[in-house]
């Protein structure tokens, strides 16, 4: 009898395989700002009594049998193995300058900090002198979703102690237009057209057709070299304002349209003279596949199957924005977005995304599947997802919260872009390769004067 019959070992998801390939390697970085500092002791009980640990992957370590497949293997659990505690300040920075620490910090965990296969892929790094908790989590073991739903059980509400924070999709509430006869037909002619344009970009993508040479794109070993984080922070009644500035937009259109201009901004001030009007740039999306947008309701499912509903559930979808040297029309950019995110939306380009390396890992093996998906990123220009938050205040051991932010591994994109929102607020770690992008700050400030001079344009109308 096999090793794997007597140890139960399950495994890997095929995205969980691809998320530990060398090519592909993953590893989600969440930051908890906090009022003040955490205790070791009181951090020790929110964990222990915490339904994140409960979880099995967040007690299963990483295997490989003798014939490359990767398998996880509960074990017991020794939670001190855990928790890094890190008392002394990290560089030479202000006293109350702790989100510059703390950005230099999990950009170093970026790039040249992997988890070790000897315990369960996770950890929780304490930086008492900036009042943060950093929580490392494997992508194997989820997606963002997955993971941000997790996370939250180890807060509570502010003005409820004894509860765990609920999430609300941030869902537009325009209503689904009656179509008759041949408007269906019409709309299924279109989504088929546009899913077979869009997988056919996608393919290749992945083979050899790459965007062009600008001073923020990446490409092959970028994701070894030395990164910066900044941070740009953005208010979700600005983003309301403006959304409700263009008919049924989105507040992921609002992004993705302060994303085109401020990176038009940003270009502008540094190459404007050798840039292409028009010149495009390849963003990849990663697109939420589950029924539900919102987070999972952990508790009901660790009643059910606790595999059911959880893992990696994304898809991808290329998101090209355009560079223009004019950028006094703040709102034509979300227009412009809005309107490639509706035909996208439209496609099954992120299911079909998601079902191509389902193929190509299944017959082809996972180091094929991971360098298809390596070849897209070297091939593109950035990263960008979006996370909804709580929208009310939260608690961690009774502190309150300040902030909720996330970052991940190094790519080979020179950026790569994480938004979440949180009690109003939401901000975008901006990470990037800073051998190619020396002031990650003042690509963050592009993007929040962006937003501002849509929201200046919105209420003009």
């Amino acid at each position: 009898m096999s090793s794997i019959n007597i140890h139960n070992d399950e495994p890997l998801s095929p995205a969980g395989r691809l998320f530990v390939q060398p090519a592909t390697h993953q590893i989600i970085n969440c930051s908890l700002g906090l009022k003040r500092p955490i205790e070791l002791t009181a951090a020790r009980h929110v964990i222990t009594n915490s339904l994140m640990i409960k979880h099995p992957r967040f007690s299963s370590i990483l295997i490989t049998d003798h014939h490359g497949r990767e398998y996880w293997r509960q074990i017991e659990l020794d939670i001190d193995r855990h928790i890094i505690l890190r008392s002394e300040p990290v560089g030479e920075y202000d006293d109350d300058d702790d989100e510059s620490a703390v950005n230099d910090y999990v950009s170093d965990l970026a790039v040249s900090s992997p988890l070790s296969n000897d315990k369960p892929l996770w950890e929780i790094h304490l930086l008492s002198a900036h009042k943060c908790v950093v929580l490392r989590v494997h992508h194997a073991l989820g997606d963002g979703i997955s993971i941000m739903s997790l996370m939250l059980t180890l807060t509570r509400k502010l003005d409820d102690l004894n509860q765990t924070p609920l999430i609300e999709p941030l869902v537009s509430s325009t209503r689904r237009r009656k179509l008759g006869t041949l408007g269906e037909i019409w709309k299924l002619m279109k989504v088929i057209w546009f899913s077979l344009i869009y997988v056919f970009e996608f393919i290749i993508r992945g083979l050899t057709v790459k965007d062009g040479k600008t001073v923020v794109r990446g490409g092959e070993g970028v994701e070894m070299w030395p990164r910066k984080l900044a941070t740009a922070k953005f208010s979700l009644d600005d983003m309301k304002t403006v959304k409700n500035a263009v008919t049924e937009a989105t507040i992921n259109d609002v992004l993705f349209g302060v994303i085109s201009l401020g990176l038009s901004k940003y270009l502008g001030n540094r190459s404007s003279d050798s840039l292409q009007e028009g010149l495009q740039i390849t963003g990849v999306a990663l697109v939420n596949l589950r029924p539900s947008p919102g987070l999972q309701d952990i508790k009901e499912l660790m009643k059910k199957n606790v595999v059911s509903g959880w893992g990696n559930k994304v898809g991808i979808m290329l998101l090209p924005v355009y560079y223009h040297r004019d950028v006094s029309d703040s709102l034509q950019y979300l227009k412009r977005a809005k309107m490639m995110i509706d035909r996208k939306k439209l496609s099954m380009e992120a299911f079909l995304s998601h079902q191509i390396g389902y193929f190509v890992m299944k017959f082809f093996g996972v180091k094929v599947a991971s360098m298809l998906n390596y070849r897209v990123i070297c091939n593109t220009t950035f990263t960008i997802s979006n996370v909804v938050g709580p929208r009310e205040e939260v608690t961690v051991a009774g502190i309150p919260v300040t902030y909720m932010r996330t970052t991940s591994s190094s790519l080979s994109h020179a950026i790569t872009m994480h938004m979440v929102s949180y009690s109003g607020n939401a901000d975008m770690q901006i990470l990037v390769a800073k051998d190619l992008i020396p002031d990650p700050e003042n690509l963050a400030k592009c993007f929040e004067d962006a937003l501002l001079e849509m929201k200046q344009a919105s209420v003009q109308i």
